[in-house]
């Protein structure tokens, strides 16, 4: 199995500005010069958190959709985040995975953050995501999809080696943000990567950042400092993660459960 080497992009957002967001987003991208499998940017990266799907809204066939599309081709890899997407009449805040050759992969939050008010604009999803990309299997979430263990769970059944969070979490619930995805990494023994973004949002709401890629025994593999804006690429080894699964097989005791 070959190596995954992943780019996480720590930055700060322009509020409600789309164009402005993507015009960041394709210098920071075409700054990353050595070799990527995957680029991930913050959940709602065009936007920031806003709670105006009326306005911001977009359609898969829309311009965030398109630059996805355009940036995946340049870089040569997959390019991943969440936006604001409007589909069969619902607003969601939807995480897409956009390959090289412009077919793509979606997940819609699931959990939304009621303190918030983002239940009163989006529709939840229903259906988690696990992809298979060069050997690996991934699943991505989003932001207060970090607080509900169960549905991160990884399974027998449906075993997952990297898990993905992309969030726009304050600095105020910086602690939780750091202490659940070191517990993420450990409960089901994989690879975890947390892509925040800082700053301050349209709300005056400061976000440190706290970026991070964490092994399968919770520790760092990234470098990344609170409240700056970074890029960073990290080499996940599957070798690893397979020889620890095998010497310490925590997975063969996982409880049974359903999700209802």
């Amino acid at each position: 199995m070959n190596d995954l080497k992943i780019t996480i992009i720590q930055s700060e957002l322009f509020w409600e500005d789309k164009q402005k967001n993507l015009e960041m987003f394709s210098q920071k991208i075409s700054a990353v010069n050595e070799p990527t499998d995957l680029i991930v940017l913050p959940e709602m990266f065009s936007t920031g958190f806003s709670m105006r799907p009326d306005l911001f809204s977009e359609t898969m066939d829309g311009i965030t959709i398109s630059w996805m599309k355009a940036a995946a081709k340049e870089k040569n890899a997959v390019i991943a985040g969440s936006f604001i997407c409007e589909s069969d009449g619902k607003f969601l805040n939807r995480f897409v995975w956009m390959n090289v050759d412009g077919t793509y992969s979606v997940y819609d939050k699931r959990h939304l953050f009621r303190m918030g008010d983002e239940d009163k604009h989006y529709a939840a999803g229903q259906n988690k995501l696990i992809i298979e990309f060069k050997g690996w299997k991934i699943c991505p979430l989003v932001c207060y999809d970090l607080r509900f263990p169960v549905w991160a769970r990884n399974t027998k059944e449906h075993m997952y080696d990297v898990l993905i969070y992309v969030a726009n979490w304050p600095e105020k619930r910086a602690h939780p943000w750091k202490s659940l995805l070191v517990a993420r990494a450990i409960e089901n023994q994989c690879f975890v990567a947390g892509i925040n973004r800082v700053g301050n949002d349209g709300n005056d709401i400061y976000h440190s950042g706290d970026s991070v890629v964490l092994d399968f025994k919770g520790e760092p593999l990234s470098k990344i400092d609170s409240g700056i804006e970074t890029t960073q690429t990290i080499t996940l080894k599957y070798s690893d993660l397979e020889a620890f699964r095998t010497f310490f097989p925590v997975m063969s005791d996982a409880d049974n459960f359903e999700i209802r």
